[in-house]
């Protein structure tokens, strides 16, 4: 489904009208095929949200949205003096109140969560996509295998990102669809991006989470500009970073491709076969590699000189 933007965008608000709406009829977004309300009360949030969403669609609230969501602060119990924060979704509470010093992250969790447990009508594969050239890049790969620090580094390097975290697409299509959210980098990766990207918006570091030390990376505006344009997968890459470790990108067979796109999926049993036949067409036309890397530079460099090959 192709969404035509609206002629405005979160950057047409001033701070100061940006967080009223949050505080208090809330801001209406759209990321690629889902609109959502967010709310919150938590001031300290309405300057990193406000950078971090500039460029998405702003929507009128009358709009029909996929989502009411809301983060509020709770009082804690007066014994140990702690301030809660409270993330709701359609009214709904899906997990514990967190520490207010973790809002942020608590926040863009919640969204991700929404994303992970209402939008069964899309295939979700747990991998970052990509798009050069009018072609695809899958990055399949589990927690702590350096997918988003990858993503985030090709990114800066030429491609459109059209998720760190969600391959969505539509069971028995094989047209990845963009969802381009901001992307949560994990401690060591947020000085790596940093420097390899000095101009990126990164929003604040929030130490001591469940993951440790987490940031929020911005998605590109060309990504966001493009986030109603689809990509068809040629490439399928399983990375895993390892310190220090020789660049290793060894073409696998499609049956492997299979087996490790299937395992990488959040509702690929949910489906059942319409999830068979989707992955199954995408991998017949698309090569598959797994890569091994420690340096991102070369890493970028090298995807890059792949897909052009690819292309020619």
């Amino acid at each position: 489904m192709s969404v035509a933007p609206p002629s405005a965008t979160v950057a047409s608000l001033s701070l100061e009208e940006f967080g009223g709406l949050l505080s208090g009829t809330e801001l209406g977004v759209q990321v690629g095929p889902i609109s959502g309300l967010i709310g919150t009360d938590e001031d300290n949030l309405f300057d990193p949200l406000y950078r971090l969403y500039q460029d998405y669609p702003l929507l009128p609230l009358n709009s029909v949205y996929s989502f009411r969501a809301s983060l509020r602060k709770q009082r804690g119990s007066p014994r140990l003096y702690r301030r809660l924060v409270r993330f709701t979704v359609d009214g709904r509470v899906p997990h514990e109140d967190m520490p207010v010093e973790q809002a942020l992250p608590v926040l863009e969790w919640g969204l991700n969560l929404i994303v992970a447990f209402r939008f069964h009508c899309f295939l979700m594969l747990h991998a970052a996509v990509l798009e050069r050239n009018g072609r695809a890049l899958l990055l399949p790969a589990a927690p702590g295998d350096g997918k988003t620090t990858l993503c985030a580094g090709l990114s800066h390097r030429g491609w459109r990102t059209l998720s760190d975290e969600f391959g969505l697409v539509r069971p028995n299509s094989i047209e990845m669809l963009p969802i381009p959210r901001p992307m949560a980098l994990k401690n060591n990766s947020i000085d790596i991006i940093r420097q390899f990207a000095p101009d990126a918006y990164i929003g604040p570091a929030t130490p001591n989470t469940r993951k440790g030390t987490v940031a929020h990376l911005k998605p590109t505006t060309e990504s966001i500009a493009r986030q109603a344009e689809t990509a068809v997968p040629s490439m399928i890459v399983f990375p895993r970073w390892v310190a220090d470790a020789d660049f290793s990108l060894q073409e696998v067979s499609k049956g492997e491709g299979f087996m490790r796109i299937a395992t990488n999926a959040f509702n690929y049993e949910l489906l059942g076969e319409p999830a068979f036949r989707t992955v199954r067409d995408i991998v017949s036309r698309a090569r598959c590699y797994r890569l091994i890397y420690s340096d991102l530079e070369e890493a970028t460099a090298r995807l890059g000189e792949l897909a052009d090959a690819d292309e020619s």
